[in-house]
């Protein structure tokens, strides 16, 4: 692979590799956007639809990172990084899901069909942490820490959140789209089929 540089302080990095870098940051920025105009409340009304393309998109950005060879950085050291103030987010996301943030969640379904409890809020939040973490290595210059801390963390715990999180996000917009009055149906029909 061709090498390129990335800014100044920049590691260089095989063309690819940077690429693949600017992707998932761009990805990685619309989800943190998007879950935030969420718990905001800006569009309450397409909160469902917002968060069911977010969780989508960026589970495709995951799916590349899955299906490259392992990221290895030069340094194989992890510094100590901010930890994001997430917890209003959380808190926001709780409320925007009171009532339905749990659902039944298989622990494992390879080695156990053991159930738990998994969250909604929590889910998206454990998403938008990861991809913050790995924002912050790419916008200091460090493309291949970045990649390595989304593959990691992609294979290791966010991938798993953010499919759960979009399965039981495309049920509520299926329950809010499909769940009807059995009156209202049948008036419908009626209309239907008498002119």
């Amino acid at each position: 692979m061709p090498e390129t540089t990335m800014p100044e302080t920049a590691e260089p990095v095989a063309a690819d590799w940077a690429a693949l870098a600017d992707e998932t940051a761009d990805d990685a920025r619309t989800y943190l956007g998007t879950v935030r105009d969420v718990a905001a409340g800006a569009a309450p009304d397409a909160s469902l639809p917002m968060l069911l393309l977010a969780l989508s998109q960026v589970l495709v950005a995951g799916a590349r990172l899955g299906a490259v060879e392992d990221v290895v950085p030069e340094e194989r050291f992890e510094p100590d990084t901010p930890d994001h103030e997430l917890a209003p987010l959380r808190e926001n996301l709780a409320q925007l899901f009171e009532g339905i943030d749990e659902y039944a969640d298989v622990v494992d379904p390879l080695t156990t069909p053991e159930l738990g409890v998994g969250s909604v809020s929590n889910d998206i939040v454990d998403v938008a942490a990861a991809l913050a973490h790995g924002l912050e290595h790419a916008e200091a210059g460090r493309p291949l820490e970045a990649l390595w801390w989304w593959q990691f963390s992609y294979l290791s715990h966010w991938g798993e959140r953010a499919a759960s999180a979009l399965r039981v996000v495309q049920t509520l917009l299926a329950h809010v789209r499909l769940d009807a009055d059995d009156e209202a149906v049948s008036e419908a029909e009626f209309d239907a089929l008498h002119p």
